[in-house]
């Protein structure tokens, strides 16, 4: 029999809790209160979907991060403004009873009207301030009939007493709605792709409680072993006496500690173990033993997955003291074949901070990327203080990560910490110091990301001070923070744009020198992108030829993959050769063996492909919007954010696009991204006309247009035209809005142009614009009309049109001729 199909992602909303869920749009507020892993916002996003399908809605969606009250408020604030409701932005955080009552007012005076409107504050349980729940229950006394709050938490935070107050106007979800019962755990089987007999329903259904993640997790080990986890038997247990115990002393040795590794060689087993007789012992074993396997390369084995898990079990049973001692020495190994990320995790286990930190500066924080920041904060709360201030070149680097993962209190710790151990050691040179500092600097300038006036004065500080390239910046490494683009970072404001430019040649050499060139040709490739967004076409290909001359050979794979992203869109309005395919590029790319280099080509690719209308070539991490199973980092997200978008709005889930533009467009305010947030809200005008929104739309429109017009940027419109050109021409006309039609009319009559038969070489564009429309068998007058040309005009283009084709005849032959070579 075939193998199942797995599908464990599949969001599954039984018709039970769907029926819970529909009294939420009838009460002031619902609670949605379950353990962790219940499923509590899958369910109510489902829900907003679901109603924003049905009618338009507001939708204000408000997380908690902090138990802090003033910065739940910011987030309260930001969210607001970027439903379309600005007033709160000036308002304080109200701290007493008035206060509150003050707000209530405004918001029920703002809110009040025919659209629905939901405020959906998740992970409210973080938020342990009892002022915040009195707040909501105050509010959702007054509210509007068309404004319902929806509150999701871990534990109970409605006092009783304001339950029995709030009476009819407050509906509770727990746990009883969310958890699974027995045939929504078959039904829930069945769509991850498999089918469950009634004793593994039952005994899953006692084992988990319909508890969602539990069930999840069990359906994860099936997938993967075959079998449902029993509870009356350890199968690691049964697999250890069978396989593990009968071996000798010194075997059972050997697969304890080298079960700690993925794979390994004979060189590696005899370093570890510092036993000469390895190769006997691997050989024994794989004839032996079917859970040990050498690999088709011949040098190398691995263990199966089942014996590795048992041999750890062995492992833990040893001293501690051996144990610490093996795992020395696997640091060693790894650190030495520059296998970090090994290194670090060997070293963790033993405590040796001393290594740790030289692994940590060695590979300058490149693959402390890959790790979780929780499990690094950790390690910097065991070491020791005194050992980090003897690596000074490590805390650089810690800086650096702390930064990439928004750490900015960790950051500047140990930055405090860094100008403790230089002022500590007097010996240290001149020339040391000074390195030390200016490379402080110019990680400190990463705290003023894109502003580029100010982020250029701390690397002219680094610049003037260093005399080496920094350490904690490799030129190999990602320069965009996952961007494709260069110019969707660095564009703050409108109107800003050459002023940004320039600095940008300002700043760039300074931070060259210091960095060894890392970002080569980024003032370049913005230069470029901004010429295209103005659609001066010649100007943009020669400044990506410049680009892709800097970038050749130095390395820097991230900027020769921004330069892709521009040379697809310029590829589409004129003339630019591919060096590569989309396919070759990706083969290419696979020897690196870096993902973030990957998610850049999907992102360019997708964005690509979705202006095209090609959604079945765009990538799957973009066309099944999975980009949530992708590491992003923070300041490249938003533009990630935005191509998926495009993408929805290609694969025409116009709601989508709508529903997803408030929260992005939060992000970019927040991070100064002009220009993201000018695609978003062409986006977002594009969806709203597609849904006969028009008034929404060009409300949408208008804010675009008003963004684009000081820097006159048109292509982002052009990209869009044919989602657009109903609502531009409805504008009043200007220069831009005439720019972007002329533009976007091109362009069409390019891709007609390409697709057209050659016979038709001869015509004009608009000449055969006429062609597919009198072949539509429309009347000269409904051509005129479509065109927005008079009748007159169109007859006089139809006579050029046979004149050229050198067809004859009368009218209805003449038309039949013309029918017959479009065949």
């Amino acid at each position: 029999m075939p193998k199942p199909k797995w599908n464990l992602n599949t969001v599954y909303i039984s018709e039970r809790l769907q029926e819970s869920l529909r009294p939420i749009s009838r009460c002031a507020m619902t609670t949605v209160v379950a353990p962790m892993g219940y499923g509590k916002t899958t369910a109510v996003n489902w829900y907003l979907e679901e109603r924003a399908k049905a009618e338009t809605l507001h939708i204000i969606r408000i997380s908690v991060y902090s138990g802090n009250l003033a910065i739940f408020w910011k987030s309260v604030q930001e969210a607001f403004a970027h439903a379309g409701f600005p007033f709160l932005l000036e308002y304080p955080c109200p701290t007493d009873a008035a206060g509150g009552g003050l707000l209530v007012d405004d918001l029920c005076h703002a809110l009040a009207g025919e659209t629905s409107c939901y405020i959906f504050i998740d992970d409210f349980h973080l938020l342990t301030d009892r002022r915040a729940s009195l707040f909501l229950c105050m509010l959702a006394n007054r509210l509007p009939i068309n404004v319902h709050l929806i509150i999701a938490s871990r534990d109970r935070f409605l006092p009783a007493t304001e339950t029995v107050r709030l009476g009819a106007k407050v509906y509770q979800i727990g746990t009883e709605q969310l958890r699974l019962n027995h045939t929504e755990l078959a039904v829930y089987a069945h769509r991850c792709g498999t089918e469950l007999s009634e004793a593994q329903i039952e005994s899953l259904l006692y084992s988990s409680e319909g508890w969602f993640s539990a069930v999840y997790l069990n359906l994860r080990t099936l997938s993967e072993r075959g079998v449902l986890p029993s509870r009356d038997s350890d199968i690691y247990a049964t697999f250890t006496a069978a396989m593990i115990d009968p071996l000798p002393k010194k075997q059972r040795a050997f697969l304890a500690v080298m079960g700690l590794a993925d794979e390994f060689t004979v060189e590696m087993a005899q370093r570890i173990t510092g036993d000469a007789e390895a190769w006997e012992i691997l050989s024994m074993l794989t004839e032996q033993n079917a859970f040990v396997t050498r690999l088709p390369d011949g040098a190398t084995y691995r263990f199966h997955h089942m014996m590795k898990e048992c041999a750890e079990r062995c492992f833990l049973a040893m001293k501690a003291e051996t144990q610490r001692l093996y795992w020395e020495r696997f640091g060693l190994w790894y650190e030495d074949h520059r296998q970090y990320l090994h290194a670090i995790a060997a070293y963790r286990k033993c405590e040796n901070y001393d290594a740790l930190l030289r692994v940590i500066r060695s590979d300058a924080g490149i693959l402390l990327a890959s790790l979780k920041p929780e499990d690094v904060l950790d390690a910097l709360e065991k070491c020791p203080a005194e050992t980090l201030k003897a690596y000074p070149f490590a805390i650089l680097v810690l800086m650096r990560r702390m930064f990439t993962w928004r750490q900015i209190p960790k950051m500047l710790e140990l930055k405090a910490l860094l100008l403790t151990a230089i002022g500590e050691h007097p010996e240290l040179s001149a020339e040391e110091r000074g390195n030390l500092l200016g490379e402080c600097d110019l990680i400190l300038s990463f705290l003023c990301y894109n502003d580029i006036s100010a982020m250029s004065r701390l690397h002219r500080s680094a610049s003037a001070q260093m005399s080496r390239p920094a350490i904690s910046i490799q030129s190999s490494g990602g320069w965009t923070f996952g961007s494709p683009s260069v110019l969707m970072m660095f564009h703050r404001a409108p109107g800003a744009m050459e002023s940004e430019l320039a600095e940008m040649d300002e700043c760039m050499p300074h931070y060259y020198k210091v960095t060894n060139h890392h970002g080569q040709g980024a003032e370049t490739i913005m230069r470029a992108e901004a010429l295209f967004c103005q659609g001066r076409f010649t100007d943009a290909h020669i400044e990506l030829e410049r680009a892709y001359a800097q970038v050749k050979d130095n390395g820097q794979i991230n900027m020769a993959l921004c330069c892709d992203f521009l040379s697809r869109r310029l590829s589409l309005y004129t003339d630019v050769e591919q060096r590569y395919t989309f396919e070759e590029r990706y083969a290419e790319l696979l020897h690196y063996h870096d993902a973030s280099w990957i998610n850049l080509w999907s992102a360019a690719s997708a964005y690509y492909h979705a202006l095209q209308g090609e959604t079945d070539n765009i990538p799957e991490i973009f066309s099944q919007h999975r980009l949530s199973d992708i590491n992003m980092l923070a300041p490249g997200k938003p533009m990630m954010e935005m191509i998926e978008n495009q993408v929805y709005l290609a694969q025409g889930a116009y709601a989508k696009v709508i529903g997803h533009s408030a929260q992005l467009l939060a992000v970019c305010e927040a991070m100064h991204y002009a220009l993201v947030a000018l695609h978003v809200r062409i986006q977002t005008a594009a969806a709203y006309e597609h849904l006969g929104k028009r008034e929404e739309a060009r409300a949408w429109l208008g804010k675009a247009l008003s963004g684009a017009a000081p820097d006159g940027l048109v292509m982002p419109f052009v990209e869009n035209y044919a989602h657009l050109k109903p609502l531009l021409t409805q504008e009043l006309k200007t220069d831009l809005i005439a720019k972007i039609t002329e533009l976007g009319e091109g362009a069409g009559a390019r891709n007609a142009a390409s697709a057209r038969p050659a016979v038709f070489d001869a015509l004009t564009p608009r000449e055969f614009e006429i062609v597919e429309l009198m072949a539509q068998r429309l009347s000269n007058r409904e051509i005129a009309e479509q065109l927005y040309l008079s009748e007159g005009s169109v007859k006089q283009y139809v006579n050029q049109i046979y004149s050229k084709l050198h067809i004859e005849g009368d009218t209805r032959t003449k038309r039949k001729q013309l029918a017959e070579l479009l065949r």
